[in-house]
């Protein structure tokens, strides 16, 4: 199994049980998340409650609704960036990532940041902010949107800010 951490924070926030489409010349990876349904469990013991004289007991087991990634990954979400915030966001990101990554990755990360920038400012409204479970300031963010009008959010990653770690 493969881990994909945060560069900067060493948080882990993928993994490849969940695959990716690259975007935006590499620089973007865009992973589908799903909401599910955790602790609720609906057992069927075949007992019909009216026949037994007594009435469903109605018992509330919490379910609460999920999406996928945030709660494998514990991402923690963030307020949301106007456009001022996220350019001042991605400076500080490239001021920080550029010089951990190597020769023809870091070439790459310089020519096409700024395309993957503009396609995410071109959605600003729509995302929401996550970061990884240290919380770090300086960590990577990954945003979600609903593409489409979809039921589930599409998560994006930043490709090279992940390191791959084999589990």
């Amino acid at each position: 199994m493969l881990v994909y951490q945060d560069f900067l924070s060493g948080d882990e926030l993928l993994s490849d049980s969940f695959p990716y489409r690259e975007i935006e010349n590499g620089m973007l990876w865009e992973v589908d998340g799903k909401w599910v349904v955790q602790g609720a469990v609906d057992v069927d013991i075949g007992a019909n409650p009216s026949a037994e004289g007594g009435e469903d007991e109605g018992v509330d087991d919490q379910a609460v609704k999920v999406v996928d990634i945030v709660d494998t990954f514990r991402l923690q979400e963030q307020p949301p960036f106007d456009k001022k915030q996220f350019v001042a966001y991605i400076k500080k990101f490239i001021k920080l990532l550029t010089p951990k990554l190597e020769g023809e990755k870091q070439e790459e990360f310089k020519k096409n940041i700024e395309g993957a920038t503009k396609f995410l400012l071109s959605k600003i409204k729509e995302l929401q902010f996550f970061v990884g479970e240290s919380m770090h300031d300086d960590g990577c963010l990954v945003f979600a949107y609903y593409k489409d009008g979809a039921a589930d959010p599409t998560f994006l990653y930043f490709a090279l800010a992940l390191k791959e770690v084999k589990c």
